[in-house]
């Protein structure tokens, strides 16, 4: 089986993008806030959106399972105030959850959590314990960055953050570390905010003893981690000139990378410099990049023709096309489960 751990849900209907528009034009005006969180979106609507998408790359690339979220860039924590945030997030997990439920073969639900900027991560713990306990998501996307692009928050290795790690032991999920949308004319989103977020991920967790107090926390980089794999060598010696222990007894038994990366030498560095026991396939497929790659005559996010073409055993191929999934996400297995029977 090939697990896809990353993909959003990136051709919603325009009736969520109608109800958004009208969400925001209310910040300014209350007049203009929609009246009913009732999208009204149907499920053939929802049917469409994702059979000419998603549905379509998997069978063309040979995928079986998405892990699936709310489209990153929309989760936009920095808009509004807390209470949008909740809002808005509850409604895109409901919509993920009903595309989850239509193909269930297909896709596996991961939520998003209502952050906001200066807000404890506290107030997730409700939605998080409501998307995984009644809904079955099986984990969680975690923005270290609500403010977006300014990096206003503590960084996650702050006990600012601890109830909520608390909680994700507690139900056995992990959390992909990703970013939503910039808003620092700096950083452009996907070619710079997202990149380092990742990088900047790695490197609070590399300063830290977090995984000493959350031994079982799971953290997911995506985008085969930012910058870390071609600078391994300067996070090994930054960490022997700190006096922390090796980077494999410090920060792999909990964190992971994702095969995000769009060209096969780059896939071929990942692989070469972490083990493969914490890579897992994915593509985040109808995402950030979706052209052709002219030199291939490919697309850039078909990366399972990439994993293909490593010199890597049978069984490392497996780990990461499947085992390693399902050991980083644990309540995968039922889904799983009930898609073999």
């Amino acid at each position: 089986m090939i697990i896809d751990c990353h993909g959003h849900y990136t051709t919603e209907p325009s009736k969520l993008h109608v109800f958004r528009d009208k969400q925001l034009a209310g910040l300014a005006d209350r007049t203009r806030r929609p009246l009913t969180t009732n999208l009204g979106i149907t499920d053939d609507e929802i049917r469409a959106s994702v059979e000419g998408a998603q549905l379509k790359l998997q069978k063309e690339r040979g995928t079986d399972v998405t892990i699936f979220s709310p489209r990153a860039s929309g989760m936009a924590h920095h808009v509004g105030k807390e209470a949008t945030s909740v809002e808005w997030t509850k409604i895109c997990n409901d919509l993920v959850h009903r595309v989850c439920t239509l193909f269930p073969g297909n896709f596996v639900p991961v939520c998003q959590l209502p952050q906001s900027p200066g807000v404890r991560p506290d107030n997730c713990i409700g939605e998080l314990e409501r998307c995984v306990n009644e809904l079955g998501f099986v984990g969680c996307n975690l923005n270290p960055d609500p403010a977006g692009g300014y990096w206003c928050d503590p960084p996650l290795t702050d006990e600012w953050w601890f109830p909520l790690y608390e909680k994700m032991v507690e139900l056995d999920v992990p959390a992909m570390v990703h970013v939503s949308s910039s808003c620092n004319p700096c950083f452009h989103g996907t070619g710079a905010h997202y990149l380092n977020g990742d990088t900047t991920a790695f490197m609070q967790f590399l300063t830290s003893d977090l995984f000493k107090r959350f031994p079982t926390l799971r953290f997911v980089i995506p985008h085969g981690g930012g910058a870390v794999p071609y600078h391994w060598g300067r996070y090994r010696g930054l960490a022997q000139d700190m006096k922390r222990p090796p980077l494999n007894e410090l920060l792999l038994k909990n964190v992971f990378f994702d095969t995000c990366v769009y060209h096969l030498p780059g896939i071929e560095l990942l692989t070469k410099v972490i083990p493969v026991e914490n890579i897992l396939f994915a593509s985040e497929m109808v995402g950030a990049v979706r052209g052709i790659d002219p030199e291939t005559g490919h697309h850039f996010d078909d990366t399972r023709r990439y994993i293909d073409a490593l010199s890597l055993s049978a069984a490392d191929k497996a780990k990461i096309f499947e085992g390693n999934a399902r050991r980083v996400y644990p309540r995968l297995n039922a889904h799983l489960d009930r898609r073999a029977q």
